[in-house]
C-alpha cells in the first residue's frame, strides 16, 4: 500500500505533521500562518486522494489499451496491481476517518 502514496503525498504529510507540532507547541498561533506555506491536513488528504484517482484511471487506461492489443499484460498487470493498492489505502483511510469520528462523537462533553 507504501507503493501507491507518491512522494510528492508523502512530504506534504511530513509538512503536515511539523505544521501541527508547530501549532501544538503554540496553539495562540493566528490563523494567517497557514498562509505561509505550509500544508494543512485537507490539502494533504486531497493530493493522496487525486494521487489515488490518476492511479485507478491508469489501471483502466491499460486495461482498455490491452484490450485493443496496444499493451503488454505485464503492463496491465503492474498497473492494476497499482490501482488496487491504491483502492485498499482510500478503503483503509476512510475506515480509520469515519472509527476517529465516532470515538469523537462518543466522547462526553
Amino acid at each position: 500500500m507504501i507503493e501507491a502514496i507518491s512522494s510528492k503525498a508523502i512530504s506534504a504529510a511530513q509538512a503536515a505533521i511539523r505544521a501541527t507540532e508547530t501549532q501544538i507547541a503554540t496553539p495562540a498561533a493566528p490563523p494567517a500562518a497557514q498562509s505561509t506555506g505550509e500544508v494543512g491536513f485537507d490539502s494533504v488528504m486531497k493530493q493522496v486522494t487525486t494521487d489515488a484517482i490518476g492511479t485507478l484511471k491508469a489501471g483502466e487506461a491499460a486495461s482498455i489499451s490491452a484490450i485493443q492489443g496496444k499493451e503488454s499484460t505485464r503492463r496491465v498487470v503492474e498497473a492494476l496491481m497499482s490501482a488496487e493498492q491504491a483502492l485498499q489505502t482510500a478503503v483503509a483511510v476512510r475506515d480509520k476517518v469515519v472509527q476517529a469520528y465516532q470515538e469523537v462523537v462518543r466522547m462526553s462533553i
